[in-house]
């Protein structure tokens, strides 16, 4: 089979509907022999009978249960289950463009490339506040870049979840998502994308970006206010010291004594700037802040389970 895409769902039932039905568009060349795998992660809402209804209407679709909660769980299962040579993945809330599994596999072919990502464009649900400026697009995972292609050489470019691509070969050899990363219920780490693009580049494979492979990112209400933002950069950094830690033999708590005044100096920056700084900056040095309250917290709960890092 030429191609599998991957959607991994949990709770989204209304939204997935419009996903597979963008999925159902694809214009997609004479021959091409294509699958798309719907993962239900532990999902209480009627995503089981929605995806029956896509089975029924088109059988390019295929149903998938995982039980272990979390995304890199439930992307795991659809690698395994997956029978395409290139594995596509997008989320529940994403609706591609009717060419975007063309394109994505047109351009792998044609740069050549063993992974790739593309552009993400949102979709309000309501009119972003003046303060969520670019600068904090990818906290929604969107990414709105038209240059390229070109190569994607670091770790800290790597393509979003919503819109990435790899050989089966790649994932063959680098292994599947670290299932101590990424979102687990509504629990919103992350970082999962960006570990395996960093295993992905340090093995050697070529990744790039496509501006052309195009999908949209419905943005829900609740998703443009500050408390998300909060919990979203929290709860990620916590995530991210519990999985890789940070370096230092000296510790009180788990925590190295460094940390102490790198968050100190986060605060005062984050209370200065409340006074003199443009609304969207201010927020920025609030973000910083949360990110080293989350780190610490992570490191702490390391220490607590005897797991130092």
């Amino acid at each position: 089979m030429d191609a599998s895409i991957i959607v991994c769902t949990y709770n989204r039932a209304a939204s997935l509907a419009e996903t597979l039905a963008a999925l159902a568009a694809q214009q997609v060349p004479p021959g091409l022999a294509w699958e798309v795998i719907v993962v239900d992660n532990n999902s209480r809402d009627d995503t089981r009978q929605t995806v029956a209804a896509a089975v029924a209407a088109n059988p390019v679709f295929r149903y998938e249960f995982e039980a272990s909660q979390g995304l890199s769980h439930a992307r795991n299962h659809g690698i395994g289950a997956a029978r395409g040579r290139t594995l596509l993945f997008t989320d529940d809330d994403v609706c591609p463009e009717p060419d975007w599994l063309a394109t994505v596999l047109a351009e792998m072919d044609r740069l050549p490339c063993d992974a790739c990502g593309g552009y993400i464009a949102p979709v309000w649900e309501k009119p972003p506040p003046a303060w969520l400026t670019e600068r904090f697009h990818g906290f929604l995972a969107i990414r709105m870049e038209t240059r390229g292609p070109f190569p994607i050489t670091r770790a800290s470019e790597a393509p979003f979840g919503a819109n990435m691509a790899m050989r089966r070969e790649v994932l063959e050899r680098v292994g599947g998502f670290d299932t101590n990363r990424g979102r687990k219920g509504a629990v919103l780490a992350s970082g999962e994308d960006g570990e395996m693009f960093e295993r992905i580049l340090a093995a050697g494979y070529t990744v790039m970006w496509l501006p052309n492979a195009r999908v949209h990112h419905k943005v829900e209400a609740f998703r443009v206010e500050r408390r998300y933002f909060r919990r979203w950069r929290y709860q990620t950094s916590r995530n991210l010291a519990h999985a890789r830690g940070l370096p230092g033999e000296r510790r009180i708590l788990g925590i190295p004594p460094y940390l102490g005044p790198q968050t100190l100096r986060a605060a005062w920056n984050w209370l200065t700037a409340k006074l003199t700084a443009p609304a969207d900056e201010a927020f920025n040095r609030e973000i910083i802040l949360l990110h080293f309250l989350g780190t610490l917290r992570g490191l702490y709960d390391n220490y607590r389970r005897g797991n130092q890092r």
